[in-house]
């Protein structure tokens, strides 16, 4: 079996797994997720965690694909994701006016972005730089 279906998934604390025949779904403080579970994939829960196991040895790829899927389910209802992005350039800035995200792009008008349901959009300090470091080692 590949070397990610064997790697059991750790269930933290407040997240809960439901397994029935075609699907799985993760429950947790962040929200439900449901998957569709293939057919010859088999999941069980021992000790807090996911275990995934094939039906057959054709069916091994797909089982390492439904545990990485499976994982991140966990991962999302549990702590959610995160995404950070470095604005550089001269001029370039971003501001939140709001819930929406003011982008200062080189563009004549700013853009402005909506941030959709369930997505939270923060800007750092305007004092904090965190590409500075990088940039003034690059200097002459």
């Amino acid at each position: 079996m590949s070397r990610v279906a064997k790697k059991p998934i750790a269930l933290p604390k407040g997240v809960e797994l439901n397994i029935q025949d075609t699907s799985v779904s993760a429950k947790g403080p962040k929200g439900t997720l449901s998957l569709a579970k293939p057919a010859g994939v088999q999941i069980a829960v021992e000790d807090g965690n996911a275990v995934l196991s094939a039906n057959d040895a054709s069916l091994v790829p797909l089982t390492g694909t439904v545990r990485a899927i499976l994982a991140n389910m966990v991962k999302g209802v549990s702590e959610g994701f995160e995404r950070k992005l470095e604005l550089v350039g001269v001029g370039y800035r971003a501001a939140m006016q709001g819930k929406d995200l003011s982008l200062s792009l080189g563009f004549s008008h700013p853009v402005v972005f909506q941030a959709p349901e369930g997505i939270t959009l923060v800007t750092p300090d305007p004092d904090r730089d965190p590409g500075a470091g990088r940039r003034q080692a690059a200097r002459w």
